[in-house]
């Protein structure tokens, strides 16, 4: 069966993604540093059954290999009553990417994201038949390239449920319809684009079925999971990116992977030296990691281009 979707393929070169999706710092700063860590419900979202409304009215864009949905054109239906939490109204006006405890900055794709995918390929990581998280998801690059790696089980967290139905999942099915790729490792390797306008999805189903996807702050995210019905496994791979630029969310995310990582897993974390105006940073959390003495951490790879990147990779204290 062909889907036809409404849709507009923007190709850009590999690792060149819009200005518009790199880390505006002028935002940052003008970010609080210090305000109350909500506690946002969490939910879990259901693949609509009509996937051809999932894409309508896309502009879908490449970068690395990879299709994402265009961030600008999403505001934009946003504004136009899209997005029932109303981040995109709030994040304009108070001209700031970051709103603690109402917009994460899902609707951007962060520098870090890219970084990772780099050491995936560098590092040969495997994702074979492991149970994956991505953990901050946004457009959830992450989460589909462990899928591509033949994962067993891809899920998707995002603080903000309108990134999970606007971004997320028309991501996630922009890239399932290139079926020549699913589970034929990651194409960046070869350097082969996908094709501009895929239709054939005959792979779709059994890749959906991989998949769930999750909105809400950490903490509640993880008690929905762990009191889930439906035969929870905890992850053998926890992956996020530029998730720690806020140290009023330190214990909260370290008790999520604490609680969500299997005994034997791991967690692959990207991020900035320092966050400016927000005070978060790799070291600061490495110290933070050190003296709840769960984990054990170790920077993997530093990237010294433009402001100073590092991949941490943490595995339990006691594991194997």
């Amino acid at each position: 069966m062909d889907f036809r979707f409404n849709f507009v393929i923007d190709e850009k070169e590999d690792n060149e993604p819009d200005t518009h999706d790199k880390l505006d710092l002028k935002h940052q700063e003008e970010t609080p540093a210090k305000q109350k860590v909500s506690f946002k419900a969490a939910k879990e979202h259901e693949m609509p059954e009509d996937l051809n409304k999932i894409l309508e009215n896309k502009a879908i864009e490449t970068v690395s290999g990879l299709y994402y949905i265009n961030m600008p054109l999403v505001e934009i239906s946003c504004l136009d009553g899209a997005d029932r939490e109303g981040i995109v109204s709030k994040s304009v006006s108070s001209h700031s990417d970051l709103i603690p405890g109402v917009y994460e900055g899902g609707l951007k794709i962060w520098e870090c994201t890219f970084d990772l995918i780099d050491y995936f390929s560098e590092a040969e990581i495997q994702f074979t038949n492991k149970t994956v998280l991505d953990l901050g998801c946004g457009a959830g690059l992450l989460g589909i390239v462990a899928l591509r790696g033949e994962a067993a089980k891809v899920h998707f967290q995002d603080y903000n449920s309108t990134v999970i139905e606007e971004i997320t999942l028309p991501s996630l099915v922009a890239n399932c319809t290139e079926c020549s790729k699913m589970g034929s490792g990651d194409n960046r390797k070869t350097g082969t684009p996908p094709s501009k306008r895929p239709k054939k999805v005959k792979c779709l189903p059994d890749a959906l079925t991989k998949c769930r996807f999750f909105s809400g702050e950490w903490s509640e995210v993880s008690q929905l999971l762990l009191s889930s019905n439906k035969g929870f496994s905890k992850y053998d791979l926890i992956l996020t990116s530029e998730t720690i630029y806020n140290p009023d969310y330190y214990s909260a995310l370290h008790d999520t992977l604490a609680q969500l990582l299997d005994k034997n897993g791991r967690v692959y974390l990207a991020s900035k030296i320092h966050y400016f105006g927000v005070g978060g940073g790799i070291h600061l959390f490495e110290k933070f990691v050190e003296e709840r003495n769960v984990f054990r951490s170790s920077i993997v790879k530093t990237i010294d281009k433009g402001l100073k990147r590092c991949i941490m990779e943490m595995v339990f204290k006691d594991s194997s």
